[in-house]
């Protein structure tokens, strides 16, 4: 036997390669250093052996999957503390008949194989073909135990890099949602309403109970999650946001539960998907509402096991995660409808908390704004931004349909205009109600008035066509170009909404 293949195997490990071809150059090593026709090496998941790397093979033998109990050459040798070889007239089927390459069926050759042992238990197997009878014969014993003893370790040695590999591509995902959690506003108010959401968020984020954040659009639900993190005892590791309306029903699973390489079109390595980065931390799933049915089943699942599946692969992974939903949606209303699952519905609201909107808070209107203005400051190179006293009574008046987000735009487009208007040079820039443009009945969305270009139109059906325009145009706006929201303030599925903004030149 040759032994300078194995020099190779070993100097392979300070190379930069991925698994697979880490496995495709210890076989073919294997290859120098024993004569033979055909290689395969097999890893062991559940009650099949799954092909990792072949030589000699047809491509077909890397899409099998061996079931063991129907492969008595494989079971033996998987069961065998010792290397295996079949005499060359064995009975037993062998598993690759009409794989090798260049040759239909094996009908008289040396077959030998070995179980691969990791920390003592059995990883897969390494089998040898060769066409010839008694092509083996001048192998020892020791050699064949030395040649799988090598194996198992440059295996095994692959492992501990692949698992490092991943440890630190997951640490720099961790680091990079915990930088950007770090950019997180605070909670900005003094109104008993917000006092009282304080005190709720205080009593529950030191508990590991599952929360469910409820209210309006634009009132703040991710940073109540965020602070409910920072509160609890995991603010160490990561708060994981998705959001569930922004994704494509097709990619759900692979965002929850991540993918291994190969599982679908597009998929060309393994990712972590969000449960594997939350692990140790806290899962906040935004627009938990907006879940398909599909979607919903599969995350009750992970709920209640503790564990995620990638999809394409069969391995169970336990996952320790705090969970944290929020909607827009009356969830209790979407059961009764049959759009969410009751079962899933009581699993994140164990402790429902519903976040006040804008008009119900009083003051904090004022307070708020004085918050986004200074950071428009910074933003916009001014010394000082102030709002006359007429735009403090208007923003006071107005009823705020969007919200804490709604004001924070409207600011930092008034904050544009006037420091356009007045000079970014100047030392204080006061922004009158002109740069609000706020109705003056502020209790009627701006949506109802009629525009110009309304009334100009030549007929019923552009008018009514324009009129659409305008009105979705404006909940997109309030919505914050969010389809799912806008297309429940309007009473339409999301998918309607989405073809009447095709038909009106708007997507």
């Amino acid at each position: 036997m040759n032994i300078l293949p194995f020099i190779d195997i070993v100097e392979d490990l300070n190379r930069q390669l991925n698994p697979q071809q880490r496995y495709q150059r210890l076989i073919e090593a294997i290859g120098r250093a024993i004569p033979c026709d055909a290689i395969a090496l097999l890893r062991l998941q559940g009650d099949a052996l799954i092909p990792l790397a072949v030589q000699g093979l047809s491509e077909q033998a890397m899409a099998r999957r061996f079931e063991i109990a129907l492969h008595p050459r494989l079971r033996r040798i998987l069961q065998s503390p010792q290397p295996v070889r079949f005499e060359a007239d064995s009975e037993l089927p062998d598993p690759y008949d009409g794989l090798v390459a260049n040759s239909q069926q094996l009908h008289v050759h040396d077959c030998m194989g070995s179980c691969i042992r990791i920390g003592g238990e059995p990883w897969g197997v390494l089998t040898l073909d060769a066409m010839q009878a008694g092509a083996f014969d001048v192998l020892s014993p020791t050699e064949i135990r030395a040649c799988m003893a090598a194996v198992a370790a440059a295996i095994n040695a692959s492992q501990h890099i692949a698992q490092l590999q991943a440890e630190a591509e997951h640490q720099q995902q961790v680091v990079q949602v915990l930088l950007e959690a770090e950019q997180c506003q605070a909670l900005v108010g003094q109104s008993p309403a917000l006092e009282a959401l304080q005190e709720e968020i205080a009593t529950v984020a030191p508990s590991s109970l599952s929360v469910l954040i409820t209210g309006e659009t634009g009132v703040g639900k991710e940073l109540v999650a965020r602070k409910i993190h920072r509160l609890s005892p995991r603010h160490h590791e990561a708060l994981v946001h998705i959001n569930c309306a922004a994704l494509p029903e097709n990619i759900i699973e692979s965002e929850l539960f991540g993918h291994v390489k190969g599982a679908f079109s597009g998929a060309v390595a393994d990712r972590s998907g969000r449960f594997e980065l939350a692990d140790g931390g806290t899962l906040f799933l935004d627009e938990v509402g907006e879940l398909p049915l599909s979607a919903q089943a599969k995350l009750l699942r992970a709920l209640q096991s503790g564990e995620v599946q990638r999809v394409g692969s069969d391995q169970l992974i336990s996952v320790d995660v705090r969970l944290i939903a929020a909607t827009n949606r009356d969830l209790q209303q979407e059961v009764r409808a049959g759009r969410f699952r009751a079962d899933l519905y009581h699993r994140l609201s164990v402790y429902p908390l519903p976040v006040p909107p804008l008009r119900e808070r009083g003051n904090d209107v004022i307070l708020l704004a004085g918050f986004f203005l200074e950071r428009n400051q910074q933003r916009l190179g001014v010394q000082r931004l102030r709002l006359a006293p007429e735009a403090i009574r208007r923003l006071s008046l107005y009823r705020w349909p969007g919200n804490v987000r709604e004001l924070e735009h409207l600011l930092s487009r008034a904050a544009l205009k006037a420091s356009h208007e007045q000079g970014r040079d100047q030392r204080v820039i006061t922004l009158e109600v002109n740069h609000l443009a706020l109705r003056d009945d502020s209790d009627s969305p701006a949506e109802e008035e009629f525009s110009a270009e309304l009334l100009e139109a030549p007929d019923l059906r552009c008018a009514t066509d324009q009129f659409q325009r305008q009105l979705i145009d404006s909940r997109l706006q309030q919505a914050d170009g969010n389809i799912a929201a806008a297309a429940r303030g309007l009473g339409l599925d999301r998918s309607n909404l989405i073809r009447s903004m095709r038909r009106l030149g708007l997507k």
